[in-house]
């Protein structure tokens, strides 16, 4: 077998980025937990290879299916532009644990905690409340929905605030080559309810389908000889649907997506117009 060539892009994703399938699978990678179990040393030989290739240096005996590998676990734990060590519960991989252990206590305890959560914006508050009041005196199950209801307010909330500066002075907008081309507060805006669909998206299974069964296993005999099971088993429904609802609704969206350029600001578009009239659709970072 010969040595790997050096013309395989490990700049960009390794499943075409076009299709749905392309970025499911490349979010499955990405958000796949086991990352979390790798060693430090198996971290550090991940980041050689990759560091090494990107130098021109072939790794003796490396595969491509190695190198892929080795540049996926380098991106799950290094930051992309310091190339530090991202802390442990920061990473990608770490969002189904991490969500798994917050739904589940939500769902769990969502009489004491479904308003804690989301306390820091008051339009969670207001909708948690709310829909906590309206569902007094209708059956468990439903009183079961108002965590999801408000984190889809929170949702709806903190991320345009966090994101507010994008919204100010817009984010960088390019052409098909990734030249850039100005900044864009439509594409902005474009990118953050992307993000936030994608984000209620992935609540929905996690805060939807436990809830349902487990308001029918604790109907049942076993479960209420054993009521201490209910939160274990609560909170590993949750962690099952996030293995798949994570990545799935990470690629509902390319992570770099387009907008026609009519639909741009004016100044920016008569800007593109005057520099690049051959250019009709432009590019940029939804975020996630």
């Amino acid at each position: 077998m010969g040595e790997l060539p050096l013309n395989i892009n490990i700049q960009e994703p390794r499943w075409d980025q076009s299709t749905f399938l392309g970025r499911a699978r490349h979010f499955f990678t990405v958000t796949d937990p086991r990352n979390l179990l790798l060693s430090g040393a198996q971290l550090e030989a991940s980041r050689n290879i990759v560091q090494n290739y990107r130098a021109g240096v072939v790794t003796p005996g490396l595969t491509e299916d190695q190198l892929w590998r080795a540049k996926y676990v380098y991106d799950s734990a290094f930051h992309p532009d310091t190339g530090e060590k991202l802390v442990l519960i920061g990473r990608m991989s770490a969002q189904v644990p991490m969500n798994m252990m917050i739904t589940g206590c939500m769902l769990t305890f969502y009489r004491q905690l479904g308003t804690a959560y989301v306390s820091a914006t008051s339009g969670a508050v207001v909708t948690a409340l709310g829909l906590k009041s309206l569902t007094k005196h209708l059956p468990t199950l439903v009183g079961r929905f108002v965590p999801f209801a408000a984190v889809a307010a929170a949702n709806c909330i903190n991320i345009p605030l966090m994101r507010q500066r994008e919204l100010q002075v817009g984010i960088p907008v390019t052409d098909e080559a990734g030249q850039r081309l100005g900044n864009s507060a439509t594409a902005a805006k474009q990118g953050i309810f992307q993000v936030v669909i994608s984000r209620i998206g992935m609540a929905i299974p996690a805060m939807a389908i436990p809830p349902v069964i487990m308001d029918i296993l604790e109907k049942k005999d076993f479960l209420k000889r054993r009521p201490w099971l209910g939160a274990p088993l609560q909170v590993g429904l949750v962690g099952f649907c996030l293995v798949f609802a994570t990545p799935l609704c990470c690629a509902l969206f390319p992570q770099r997506s387009s907008i026609h350029v009519s639909r741009l600001e004016p100044d920016l578009r008569a800007q593109i117009h005057e520099q690049n009239p051959s250019v009709e659709v432009v590019y940029y970072n939804k975020g996630l």
